[in-house]
Order: structure tokens, then sequence, then C-alpha cells
């Protein structure tokens, strides 16, 4: 780095002894290949993000012509600070200060960079959309941490020690982490159930410890589920993180399927019985038609033989009350077809005991 300064300062000196005239030219030139540079590159990036799609790629380029023009301009003019060799304290705040100038300059736009990112993250396809209430978590989290660089650049370039500020951080970070693990815990699971989404607001999902219902809320610290019986469950999320989770409306689409178990008696018919439990579907509109809905004949039961229906539903929260329709529409299909639904049933023999014999 210093032999390029030495090389530059050389240069100048092909306009003569005058430092001024010479800091004047550095500053000159580096202001010049500065607007060069900075129509050369837009310009290329320009025709380049104008084949795609999106406006994103676009709003970038455009945030991009300040930093790359001042950036020039600021090293030209530490350049020529330092060919004018003035004392040292005047040097030192002076280099601070364009070192400090390029600094915001660059956290404004790397800001600039974040605002137009999160709502890209919200508008997104399907598959890498973010979930929208950890858009907000996600931001602060990086703004936070452009801040914290930001700060410490700056002590940087007023070449400030900060060793002893970082070692007692890390100190107090440590003695704040045992003070807080479960706490941690779920701060950093929330960030896991983010990054990874294994379900978003307002999918259906079963716990671990069997609780069902649909999730209003993902927090940084718990996630918030509301049940059929309108109570909400305030699930931590370590407790998410470290268990089973069913997410009945994930997959490809939201659509489930819902199963109807039901026996008939011994020598039924079971064309009829199968046919029957299709119209039984096939008749009911919230029943999805695709896939088409299907029965099955399971397995020889000790009072029956036993046939399941199996069909699909638009929306897991309509599981219960269509389970129920269902029921009463098969009940009442096979008495008006005359199809035997069978009951336990045991034989009991009485013998009488042998004279003089008494039972146990």
């Amino acid at each position: 780095m210093q032999e390029t300064i030495s090389e530059i300062h050389s240069w100048a000196e092909i306009l003569g002894p005058n430092i001024y005239l010479q800091a004047a030219a550095i500053a000159a030139v580096f202001m010049l290949v500065g607007k060069i540079a900075d129509l050369i590159l837009t310009k290329v990036l320009t025709k380049i993000v104008r084949r795609s799609k999106t406006t994103l790629d676009d709003d970038l380029v455009d945030l991009l012509h300040r930093p790359v023009f001042i950036t020039f301009v600021l090293i030209g003019l530490a350049l020529a600070t330092r060919r004018l060799g003035i004392p040292a304290t005047p040097e030192y705040i002076t280099l601070a200060i364009l070192r400090s100038i390029a600094i915001v300059i660059w956290y404004n736009f790397l800001n600039g960079v974040l605002s137009v990112l999160m709502p890209a993250l919200r508008r997104g396809p399907a598959r890498m959309k973010m979930n929208a209430s950890m858009v907000p978590l996600l931001n602060t989290v990086l703004r936070v941490v452009l801040l914290a660089l930001a700060v410490y650049f700056m002590f940087l370039a007023w070449q400030i020690d900060v060793t002893a500020w970082l070692a007692s951080a890390g100190i107090v970070g440590l003695a704040l982490s045992f003070a807080a693990k479960d706490t941690l815990s779920n701060l950093f699971a929330g960030v896991s159930i983010a990054a990874d989404a294994p379900y978003k607001t307002g999918d259906y999902i079963t716990l671990e410890s069997g609780e069902r219902g649909r999730v209003t809320h993902i927090g940084l610290r718990s996630t918030r589920i509301l049940t059929r019986d309108d109570v909400e469950i305030t699930v931590p999320n370590g407790v998410i993180g470290n268990g089973k989770i069913i997410n009945e409306a994930g997959g490809p689409s939201p659509r489930h399927r819902i199963r109807i178990g039901v026996g008939v008696a011994y020598g039924s018919d079971i064309d009829h019985v199968i046919a029957t439990l299709d119209r039984v579907a096939s008749e009911h509109e919230e029943i999805c038609q695709t896939p088409e809905p299907r029965v099955r004949f399971r397995q020889f039961g000790e009072s029956s033989l036993d046939f399941e229906l199996l069909c699909w539903i638009n929306q897991p929260v309509d599981r219960g009350r269509l389970t129920h329709e269902l029921n009463c529409s098969v009940y009442k299909s096979f008495i008006s077809e005359n199809i035997q639904i069978p009951f336990p049933q045991r034989d009991l023999h009485v013998r009488t005991m042998p004279q003089g014999q008494t039972p146990d």
C-alpha cells in the first residue's frame, strides 16, 4: 500500500515542485476516475439487470451510485492530504474524518440494501418466502449487527484500541448466557424455526404432547396455538425445536385426508358395501374428488369385516365436522341399503354343576 502511495506521489511531481498543485491534481484525478468508474459500473450493471423480471436488482444498482463515486473522492482527498505533508496531528484528524465519512456512506448503503431486501422476503416465491412474523426480527438483528460493525470500524478509523472493550463484552456475554440459558435456548430455537420454517402462521399442527390447533403467532421466544376449543396454548420455542411436530397443512397442498372406519356383518356383499361408501363420499360437496375417495377392506375383525373410507378435504380445520357428517351419512346409507353394522357378541353357555360340587 505504501509503495502505491509513493508511486502516485512521484507521478504528481511531474506537475512541478508545488505540493499544493500536486495535491489538487491528485484529488481531481481521483474525482474523475470515480465518475468514470461510476458510469461504467452502473451502465454495465443496468444493462444486466434490465433483463430480469424483478425490480430488486434495479433498486440495488441505484443505491450503488453514490458510494462508488464518493469512495474514489475520499481516497483522492486522503492521498492529497498525505502529499501536503502537514503536521502529524492535523493529518491524523483529517484522515480520520475522511475514513469516518466513508464508513457512514457505506453504512447508509448497506442500510438501504436491507430496506430493499426485507420487503422482498415477504413477496418472494412460496418456497423461498420467509414467515411474515419473522421478517421484522431478522431485520432488527441485521441492523443491530450492521450498526455494531459501523461503530467498531469508526473506532478503528480514529485509532482507538477496542481490545479491552471487546474482552469486557465477552465476559459480560458469557455471564449473561449462563444466567439466561433457557431464554437463549428459546431465542435460538426461534431463529431456527424462522430459517427451517417447519410451519407458518395459519397452519394446523399437532404437538408431540397431543395438543392440536392453528398457529396464530410465531414469536422470538414462543409459538402460540389456538385449539378448536378456542383455548390459546403458548409453547416455548425450545420445546418445539426439540420435539416432533406434525404439520397437517404441510406438504405440496393444504388438503388433508380423513379416514372413516366402519365394520359390516360377516356375509355382507362387500361390493355393495364398497359402492355405498363410494357414493357417500362422492355425494358430499365438501369432499375433494381429486384425489378421488377410495374404500379399503382392511381386515377380518372378531365380529365384523372392517372397511375404511379415505377421502380428502380442503382444510385440516374441517376434519372434525366432516368426520361427523360422513359418519352420519354412512350410518343412514347402511340402514337404507340393508347393510348390517354388527356389535361385539359373546355366547355364554351355562352348565349345571355336578351334584355335590360347589363353584370356587
